[in-house]
């Protein structure tokens, strides 16, 4: 990942005055877009892509039916949901609702929450490739030889041929690429595959070396700068 990516909308809307508002903020933010104009067909779009926010011009049934698909899709990281309705409308099942008309004002003010929400969860979830051969002890001393083959926020993942079991406890020092100093870290086997796939999650790490991986992870992580600031006044949780 490089600093040239960008988060992905897909526009799902029919009216021009809306489209007219929301497309100026969603290029202001830095956010490729793409334009559907109907909710019946959009949830192809979504299947062929990589989208992180979803803004539907909602249409009552159609909508609602292509709510149920987003949320009974497989893909396991979900987008960004923001509904544009009339007054009288209930939208559940969607992150943020804005009521027509739209202004600037209001729709600038819901899509950077969306966006703060997109930037959490892409930092939060984002899993960064590695293959770091290295020696790690379990909670019994016994050495584990291992590759570690992707690192995040919460954990690693990692092959070996050892015989690893959900709860086994590795500790092991990391040297991240470009990092002049390696991080000491604890972690708890979550999951194991029969061809010696391993998922882990961080038990503890010292707060320097969290310092470390998250300076780290920031640096991989960073997406296309809006052209608009993102304040912390706008990172309202979404519930």
């Amino acid at each position: 990942m490089t600093s040239d990516m960008a988060f992905e909308c897909l526009l799902v809307c029919r009216d021009p005055g809306v489209f007219r508002t929301i497309n100026p903020i969603l290029r202001n933010l830095s956010i490729c877009t793409s334009i559907c104009l109907r909710s019946s067909s959009a949830f192809k779009l979504l299947a062929g892509g990589s989208t992180d926010l979803i803004v539907i011009d909602w249409e009552g049934e159609a909508s609602s039916d292509l709510l149920c698909e987003i949320w009974q899709w497989g893909k396991w990281k979900k987008p960004t949901i923001v509904a544009v309705s009339d007054p009288d409308c209930a939208v559940p099942g969607v992150h943020i609702v804005v009521k027509k008309p739209v202004t600037d004002e209001s729709m600038t003010k819901s899509l950077k929450v969306a966006y703060s929400q997109m930037l959490y969860d892409h930092r939060r979830c984002a899993r960064y490739a590695l293959m770091t051969s290295l020696v790690a002890t379990d909670d019994n001393n016994r050495v584990v030889r291992v590759t570690i083959t992707n690192i995040g926020q919460g954990g690693v993942g990692l092959n070996t041929k050892e015989q690893l079991v959900i709860g086994d406890e590795l500790s092991f020092r990391l040297l991240l690429p470009g990092e002049k100093r390696e991080i000491f870290t604890q972690a708890r086997v979550l999951w194991t595959r029969d061809y010696g796939a391993v998922g882990c999650e961080f038990l503890r790490i010292p707060p320097v070396d969290v310092d470390i991986l998250h300076n780290w992870l920031k640096r991989k992580g960073q997406v296309r700068k809006p052209l608009i600031a993102i304040s912390e006044a706008d990172a309202t949780p979404m519930l």
